[in-house]
């Protein structure tokens, strides 16, 4: 497990803007049900994160799981700039902490459902909290529906104040590392979220989104998923996947 140098040395991070995209016409909605979602904290600078890597891919393909793959640039420095990092997904790490309010955060980090948190490699340990952690029906509906150039995002209603988070999908990737702790290992990698966007804000009311696909999906992007979150990272509320989210 690798710690972050220091809590109160992390920079100020922005959201990432929106890109071009092919438009992905045609591809059906993942109609799997999902009943718990599980966020890996990785970086390619870490050789610790192997193992939370695999393990992520096999929890992909258990029924009801959705895995998701967040790559943090802050071991950056280290000597080899992760590929797939961004400074969005470290400060969703960090947000993470200051609300849980312990403050940690490290590598390979998951958490569940927006609320546990434990190493990532930790196999008995994560298979227990996924067990205990699945919820069907979730609180609030939520849908992505395919309408050509856009994609609809529905919310149901209910209690409270949430975010809802619209993350394109990248389901495969393998990469050869070249410099740092990691120099010439090739890993894989599941679900990567490659853009991580505040769409819109739900308070209670049924809501319908409707998003350009050119101005949401990233060029390499094959799938969608949208989160609704407590607050900003609270507990999940809701979720649902679009596109080759699984395969």
């Amino acid at each position: 497990m690798k710690k972050v140098p220091h809590i109160n040395r992390r920079r100020c991070l922005a959201l990432g803007a929106g890109v071009g995209v092919s438009l992905m016409a045609g591809r059906a909605a993942a109609a799997w049900p999902i009943d718990v979602v599980v966020e890996l904290f990785s970086s390619q600078g870490c050789n610790s994160c192997p193992p939370a890597d695999k393990l992520l891919a096999e929890l992909h393909g258990k029924p009801g799981v959705l895995a998701l793959t967040f790559h943090v640039d802050y071991w950056d420095y280290l000597g080899w700039k992760d590929t797939l990092a961004g400074p969005d997904f470290s400060r969703r790490q960090y947000d993470y902490a200051k609300a849980r309010g312990d403050m940690d955060v490290y590598t390979p980090q998951m958490i569940v459902n927006g609320q546990k948190q434990m190493v990532g490699s930790q196999r008995s340990e994560v298979f227990a909290v996924l067990e205990q952690s699945r919820i069907r029906p979730w609180p609030v509906a939520l849908s992505i529906a395919d309408k050509g150039k856009e994609l609809v995002f529905e919310a149901g209603a209910g209690q409270g104040e949430a975010t809802l988070w619209v993350m394109p999908i990248l389901d495969r990737i393998s990469v050869k590392i070249e410099k740092g702790e990691m120099a010439g290992r090739e890993v894989s990698y599941t679900n990567v979220v490659r853009k991580l966007a505040p769409a819109a804000m739900w308070s209670g009311s049924a809501t319908r989104l409707s998003l350009p696909k050119d101005g949401l999906l990233t060029p390499d992007a094959t799938g969608c998923v949208a989160l609704l979150q407590t607050g900003k990272v609270g507990p999940v509320l809701g979720a649902a996947a679009w596109g080759r989210v699984v395969s």
